[in-house]
């Protein structure tokens, strides 16, 4: 019993660790973009693996919006054999073809809403870098800071404009 005796205050802070961390949006957000880093290439809404990997960093009403979005491409996949996904490219940053690279702002909070600002750049050999921010928006939900929505600030042609979730509401409204 008193091997167990100096592991207590470690285990404790152990055990803490994931509480701890839902406390601060930056820990959130950092851990979102380890998991997006992991998608290459990226490619419309992530499957249900995919989903599950991000899940403990966005809010439920994101993540409804991802499974409810992942439902409606099933449905279209089935009713137009063939047809290209509803959304295709990187769903999480202004680029179709996704961040290559990627530094964490400061995050700031007022009340229950946060913002995280993300400096992107797109690096691909023999091309110049292509450098823009998103902006990573969280809120306070009863297990902890959560992304909530992303805000694409790269002003790309043939990216993402807007907000993650005005392109899931879209897609949501048109898919059968």
């Amino acid at each position: 019993m008193t091997a167990w005796k100096g592991l207590g205050p470690a285990f404790v802070l152990l055990m803490a660790a994931p509480a701890l961390a839902q406390t601060d949006p930056a820990s959130v957000a950092d851990g979102f973009l380890g998991v997006y880093g992991s998608f290459r290439p990226p490619g419309g809404i992530p499957d249900a693996a995919g989903r599950a990997r991000l899940a403990p960093y966005l809010s439920p009403r994101l993540n409804k919006m991802l499974a409810d979005g992942a439902a409606a491409q099933a449905r279209f996949a089935a009713k137009v054999k063939g047809a290209p996904p509803l959304i295709e490219g990187d769903l999480f940053s202004s680029m179709f073809e996704g961040a290559t690279n990627w530094k964490l702002g400061a995050c700031t909070a007022s009340g229950a809403a946060a913002s995280c600002p993300v400096a992107f750049s797109h690096v691909q050999k023999g091309h110049p870098p292509v450098n823009w921010t998103d902006t990573l928006l969280l809120a306070m939900t009863p297990q902890g800071w959560r992304i909530d929505d992303i805000g694409y600030g790269g002003g790309f042609q043939f990216g993402n404009t807007g907000k993650l979730s005005d392109t899931l509401k879209l897609v949501l409204s048109q898919a059968p």
